[in-house]
């Protein structure tokens, strides 16, 4: 499933390409008809993520809530600010992006270190994008204007020059202002929205009075928002969790530094586009990492491997219908 960094990268890539344009709107597979007649001819006026979801303002006050879910994802096409990130992903953007992003020398500082800045203020190309397997590869610059509808596409989004398909979503929906801010209440504290310190003690607060044990707790979205498989396993083996702790047996000065772990990680995941999550690579190790999971976490995918810091074998088990990764002697 996207996770929340994906959706912020997202949005950025709205605010770049669509705040401020005129949108044609369709819905080619016939299931958003109703909706992407409604935006049909509005301009995008602002876009807001929110954990894994998706905000886009159009005229008139109204809202489309997106929620890509487990299957969701973006095909951008057309002129569009584009980074190695994107480009690694051939569009794709919303996915969990794990096939790593080629970096190269030019890019990196002398602490391996990586952001949009130094990508270098993205530069606007024009892309065509892989559509779905069957189209093979990227279309040259001259390819077909706007792009032929592949697959099942839930909403098509035009500007002029620039095209954004959707595919997949668990929600596409209207929604007035109103009903925009009562999803938004319902969900947990993003550290790209809202004020630092009091979603922090949200954060706080929501755990400490819970008996549900950290790893559930992390992935409900009225906890925290944006918190996937990824970046609990992560997270809870970087603090030595295990993972079965109840939130309110959790120590508060570990659930706040789990806190700031997850600010930290969201802005490295939203500039790298890499849910990065181990610390002091040298350059070397840290374009290895960019480019393959494998080298990019600590538990992650490594069930029956050997622990990075102990040597225990990762432990895999199921719970809340989810994959969970862990050291069961450094989070002991």
């Amino acid at each position: 499933m996207p996770e929340g960094h994906s959706v912020h990268r997202i949005a950025r890539q709205f605010d770049r390409n669509f705040v401020g344009k005129s949108m044609q709107a369709s819905s080619p597979q016939g299931r958003f008809a109703e909706g992407a007649a409604v935006l049909d001819g509005r301009e995008a006026v602002s876009v807001q993520a929110v954990g894994k979801q998706m905000f886009l303002e159009v005229e008139g006050d109204l809202w489309l809530r997106v929620h890509l879910g487990l299957y969701g994802a973006w095909d951008f096409a057309g002129e569009i600010l584009i980074d190695p990130t994107i480009a690694s992903a051939n569009g794709r953007m919303g996915q969990t992006n794990q096939r790593g992003t080629d970096l190269g020398e030019a890019i990196l500082d002398d602490a391996g270190e990586n952001s949009l800045a130094s990508i270098g203020a993205p530069r606007r190309t024009r892309v065509h994008v892989r559509m779905s397997e069957q189209t093979k590869g990227l279309a040259d610059e001259d390819g077909e204007w706007p792009p032929p509808i592949v697959g099942q596409v839930r909403l098509r989004l035009m500007t002029d020059i620039t095209a954004a398909d959707l595919r997949g979503p668990t929600a596409c929906v209207i929604q007035t202002p109103e009903e925009m801010l009562a999803t938004v209440a319902k969900l947990g504290p993003d550290p790209l929205v809202g004020d630092p310190a009091e979603n922090e003690e949200r954060f706080v607060r929501a755990v400490r009075k819970k008996q549900t044990v950290i790893a559930l707790l992390l992935m409900d979205q009225a906890v925290v928002s944006g918190i996937g498989n990824v970046y609990r396993a992560e997270m809870l083996f970087r603090h030595r969790l295990n993972p079965h702790t109840p939130g309110r047996d959790v120590p508060e000065e570990i659930v706040r530094e789990l806190w700031r772990d997850w600010v930290r990680l969201l802005a490295v995941g939203v500039e790298t586009g890499q849910m990065m999550t181990m610390d002091d690579l040298s350059p070397e190790q840290y374009r290895a990492a960019m480019a393959s999971r494998d080298d990019r976490h600590w538990v992650y995918h490594r069930a029956g491997l050997p622990c990075r810091i102990c040597g225990t074998e990762i432990a895999l088990e199921e719970i809340g219908a989810r994959k969970l990764y862990w050291c069961p002697r450094c989070q002991a």
